[in-house]
């Protein structure tokens, strides 16, 4: 490298970096590495459409699978696994036409969140508004295998100009029956747990309202709690504290932390919720603890070198997996605090960004800053599969993904399921 110069691959030769305020020629760094970027995701785009057949370990194809497995040299549990990711490097894309009741809503919207409920029958969006809101929808998947699907929005009748910056699903009168959502206007927040029926058009007349609604600070993140110990609470990760709130008694308690708290997810087998910080620290809490002055709530603590993004409990709750903004996902084992494993590839710099593990399948799935979608094998963290993102990078055009291999139910469509921009898309698994 030259200072003050860079090099054009296209034209073999070196051209002058001009300041980014020169209006003329705006040539700056950003520029050229943008370009460059954009370069190598309509590359791989154009690759992906040629080659079907795709393999990432040497040898491996579904022939040699099935002789191994025949041999009794491969265990159902290998076999199974190996079978599901020679389908992911397999799969390919498919755009999906979205119809809506409202004519306003469909293909004008961008999708900033999708979030599937436990049995990946239905998904639910959160698509940014022109006028600096949202608005939320349910997509029901049974109708997968078919050309389009179809949307059911929700005109914001509680959240005006309400922007989302965390949804989960809860499971309060059955599984998956409400959605708790954390807005957040100027100042301060809300935090809201909707029925899921508000979101069906079939008895318009007859909706139920808002079970629970509070202002709060700036909401980060929210976690449902399925333990029975603590039953009917959901938790809300805040500046410097969490609130676990009763959503039938009305109760609140609130743990004081040192850091903001940008991700949150509860363990099934204990009333225990894991917290990770913009700090870099990963902590437990026992909501059964009452609160007393000057006692200490963290249980188990570890550490990241930068803000964590994003926890999931594995299913055993033995194992933790975490992502932070320098993109390090790590496996850490809970029983002796240390980091197993390590997932490599991921980008980030300061988004918060979800990550998706299916257990059942053997697969990690995480959408990085620079709008790839990347699939790693859980057992040896090899990187499977890198998909570029249909639309060219931005910090607005980030892929919100889910993965499955029930989409729609026990007899659902597997595949991964990408909504970018305004735009759904399919990419079958079979």
């Amino acid at each position: 490298e030259l200072p003050g110069f860079y090099y054009d691959p296209e034209k073999n030769r070196y051209f002058r970096l001009l300041p980014g305020h020169n209006n003329h020629n705006p040539l700056t760094k950003d520029s050229i590495q943008h370009k460059a970027m954009e370069c190598k995701r309509l590359r791989l785009l154009e690759e992906e459409e040629k080659q079907h057949q795709k393999t990432t370990r040497a040898g491996l194809n579904s022939s040699v699978l099935l002789q191994k497995r025949q041999l009794g040299s491969l265990s159902p549990t290998s076999y199974c696994r190996y079978i599901h990711e020679l389908k992911v490097n397999c799969m390919q894309r498919r755009k999906i036409e979205i119809h809506s009741p409202d004519s306003s809503v469909a293909g004008t919207n961008n999708f900033k969140i999708i979030v599937a409920d436990v049995a990946c029958e239905r998904i639910f969006t959160v698509n940014d508004v022109e006028h600096g809101g949202c608005k939320y929808g349910i997509i029901n998947l049974s109708g997968l295998g078919k050309e389009s699907l179809t949307v059911e929005m929700y005109d914001n009748l509680y959240f005006t100009n309400r922007k989302v910056n965390s949804v989960c699903w809860a499971s309060l009168t059955h599984p998956d029956s409400h959605l708790c959502l954390m807005g957040i206007a100027e100042t301060p927040g809300c935090a809201s747990l909707l029925p899921a029926s508000l979101f069906s058009s079939t008895n318009p007349g007859d909706r139920p309202g808002m079970l629970c609604s509070f202002k709060i600070s700036t909401a980060w993140s929210c976690a449902w709690c399925l333990n029975p110990q603590a039953d009917n609470c959901f938790s809300t990760g805040l500046t410097r504290r969490v609130l676990v709130t009763n959503v039938v008694t009305g109760h609140r308690q609130t743990f004081g932390t040192s850091s903001d708290v940008l991700a949150q997810q509860f363990a099934t087998q204990t009333p225990v919720l894991y917290n990770g910080c913009r700090s870099g620290e990963i902590f437990s809490i026992d909501v059964r603890q009452r609160n007393r002055k000057g006692q200490s709530w963290k249980a188990i603590r570890l550490f990241h070198g930068s803000a964590v993004t994003s926890v999931h409990l594995m299913e055993a709750e033995h194992y933790l997996m975490a992502a932070d903004m320098s993109g390090k996902i790590k496996l850490w084992d809970l029983r002796t605090a240390k980091c197993v494993k390590q997932y490599k590839g991921h980008h980030n710099e300061y988004a918060l960004l979800p990550l998706h593990v299916n257990e059942e399948e053997g697969l990690l799935t995480a959408v990085g800053q620079d709008c790839y979608t990347r699939i790693w094998s859980l057992q040896d963290t090899h990187l499977l599969r890198t998909i570029p993102s249909p639309h060219p990078s931005s910090k607005d055009a980030i892929p919100s993904v889910v993965f499955s291999s029930r989409l729609g139910g026990s007899r659902g469509v597997p595949g991964l399921l990408m909504a970018v921009k305004q735009d759904l898309y399919h990419f079958s698994y079979n």
